[in-house]
């Protein structure tokens, strides 16, 4: 049976696909605060602009294309099990060939019901319009976990990485919670790498690898590293 790696990406591996992070512009967007933008309180408020927000979002990630970080952690699925959870909502983890994601904080290429959570719709096109509405007759809005909501994938993420046997961190400053605190549910007694240029490795501390590199470049050493020591 094939070893199983579990991949947590965060904004750091979109970044180099183009994709802007909420830091990038000091957490502004169009002079708005992103909790103006990215809340339940902005929905009420102001729907037609949260609307506009994701629309930019989703014509971003639609012009994105996958870079070697995404096809290298696709890429270890020939050697491995690999199961990747990701803080980012854009889907290049899956365009690159990845076929177990588990996306925390939403996906901006779906949608849903504003009244009914369970039902989801993927969208084919960049902009949803004011109007657009489910069967049960409710707004669309972003199928995406705003500032303030809870998140409901955390229990089956968390019971993801206490199964794995190698753990990796790619493009997270392990800053954004609760996401971030899933690293202290891993098994302390296996591997973990985290690739980012900054310094958090006080975050896990046992058995530890920091590739102080950016996404791809990390990743690249990465996959040299365990396909030339393949865990079987």
């Amino acid at each position: 049976m094939k070893k199983h790696i579990v991949v947590f990406t965060g904004a750091g591996v979109s970044a180099e696909s183009g994709l802007k992070t909420f830091r990038d512009s000091d957490g502004l967007w169009e002079n708005y605060k992103i909790d103006e933008v990215a809340s339940p309180e902005a929905w009420k408020r102001n729907p037609k602009l949260v609307l506009e927000f994701y629309n930019m979002r989703r014509k971003q990630c639609m012009e994105a294309q996958p870079n070697e970080a995404h096809q290298l952690v696709a890429a270890l699925e020939k050697f491995y099990k690999v199961s990747v959870i990701t803080q980012n909502i854009d889907d290049l983890h899956e365009r690159a060939g990845s076929t177990n994601v588990l996306h925390l904080h939403g996906e901006v290429m779906k949608v849903r019901s504003s009244l009914d959570e369970n039902l989801i719709y993927f969208i084919d096109k960049w902009n949803l319009e004011w109007g657009e509405r489910c069967e049960k007759g409710s707004q669309l809005r972003p199928h995406i976990v705003w500032f303030g909501e809870p998140v409901p994938m955390m229990p089956v993420a968390i019971d993801m990485v206490q199964q794995a046997d190698i753990f990796i961190v790619v493009g997270s400053s392990l800053v954004v919670y609760p996401a971030a605190g899933i690293v202290h549910y891993t098994p302390a007694y296996i591997p973990k790498y985290l690739i980012d240029p900054g310094d958090f490795s006080e975050k896990m501390t046992q058995n530890l690898v920091h590739i102080r590199k950016k996404a791809s470049e990390g990743m690249k050493e990465l996959y040299e590293l365990l396909t030339n020591n393949v865990w079987v």
